[in-house]
């Protein structure tokens, strides 16, 4: 299969991981490497994780899991197959240091540590205009 990167295409993204609306938290695949992924989010009004025009912590955390999952299934994807369903294992550290407001775009990378057997050790930082608000380490399990 051929990479097209960056891209945006709602069809194409929802179509690497399991989340459906209203649940999508990504909404780009910006960069792919085997152990590396970047992805893009718009925080809109409507959004479920959305507060008095607040992002919540776990809409982040959320955010930040779904790039985990962008990097199996655009993995999946270059290989042909269809994507698998992934859960969180475990979170091993969150750190927050800002929520984001609606119309925030948050660029999170994702760094894959170790993966064994279906289980992936990922560390994500999640930044507005370069700067951190997030930062998490988690397992990702793959059904």
């Amino acid at each position: 299969m051929e990479s097209n990167l960056p891209n945006s295409d709602k069809d194409f993204v929802e179509s690497l991981i399991p989340q459906r609306f209203p649940f999508v938290m990504v909404g780009e695949v910006s960069d792919y490497s085997e152990n590396h992924v970047v992805s893009g989010f718009t925080i809109k009004e409507d959004n479920i994780f959305v507060s008095e025009g607040i992002f919540q912590a776990s809409g982040l955390i959320e955010h930040q899991a779904q790039t985990v999952a962008l990097h199996t299934g655009y993995k999946y994807f270059l290989l042909g197959k269809e994507s698998p369903t992934g859960y969180i294992g475990a979170i091993k550290s969150v750190e927050v240091d800002s929520l984001p407001k609606v119309g925030d775009q948050l660029i999170s990378e994702a760094t894959i540590l170790n993966e064994m057997m279906g289980v992936t050790l990922v560390e994500i930082v999640t930044k507005i205009n370069e700067t951190v608000i997030a930062k998490s380490q988690m397992k990702t399990v793959v059904k």
